[in-house]
């Protein structure tokens, strides 16, 4: 079912030669390896894959306890975005912790950034300012793969933007999730409403298993808004 729905937004594109430049964002204690199965279903397809690797993530072998702020932590995202030539877009895809990340990068970047994709993410526009907020995260550090910056992500607040909210955001909630549960999902939702919310039946990782679907969903979210 998944390879079909893939195969289906493909065939949607196949006709124009527009095809956007996607930065895939991992979570806490991960990196850009974790994108290995949609990278290669995107480059087969055409399309322009950038995987970052955090601060003391992925092949960065900083000490994570070392990293004390957020903006150290997220410094290589924003370097990257920084590089790109005045007029090129991009589509920033983040998986969970990875939401803080992209909504950096929203409020820094907003006019280099052409959508902005929540992958079971978390989604806050300031960051975490009350206690409500990181109970919406809380559950990640069960889950590491390596030792990850939890001080540095807990630092986590932003300036908003001038230019923030005109990026559109869409986000893919995972609904077999257990570390971003459903329902702490839905709360981020409605506390900071995206352009549109599509349902993936799936647990945290989806793209590792059902990575089909998300390459679809990102397709499609390309698409919806005109990036394709």
């Amino acid at each position: 079912m998944g390879e079909e729905f893939a195969e289906e937004m493909e065939m949607k594109v196949k006709t124009t030669l527009k095809k956007p430049h996607f930065v895939m964002i991992h979570g806490i204690s991960g990196g850009g390896w974790c994108w290995y199965k949609i990278r290669c279903l995107m480059e087969n397809s055409g399309y322009k894959v950038s995987c970052i690797d955090l601060k003391g993530s992925g092949i960065d072998r900083t000490d994570p306890n070392t990293i004390l702020s957020f903006k150290e932590y997220n410094n290589p995202l924003l370097q990257f975005l920084s590089s790109l030539n005045d007029n090129e877009k991009v589509i920033l895809v983040g998986h969970s912790a990875g939401g803080l990340s992209l909504t950096d990068a929203i409020h820094k970047f907003a006019k280099k950034i052409s959508l902005a994709v929540y992958v079971a993410a978390t989604m806050l526009k300031t960051g975490y300012v009350t206690k409500e907020d990181i109970k919406d995260d809380s559950t990640l550090a069960a889950m590491l793969l390596r030792p990850g910056p939890i001080q540095a992500l807990k630092s986590a607040y932003f300036e908003e933007g001038d230019d923030a909210e005109g990026v559109p955001r869409i986000y893919i909630k995972t609904t077999h999730d257990h570390v971003i549960k459903p329902q702490q999902q839905d709360a981020m939702i409605k506390k900071w409403p995206p352009t549109d919310v599509y349902v993936l039946e799936s647990d945290h990782s989806p793209f590792f298993s059902a990575p089909f679907t998300l390459f679809g969903l990102l397709v499609k979210a390309a698409i919806s808004v005109g990036c394709i």
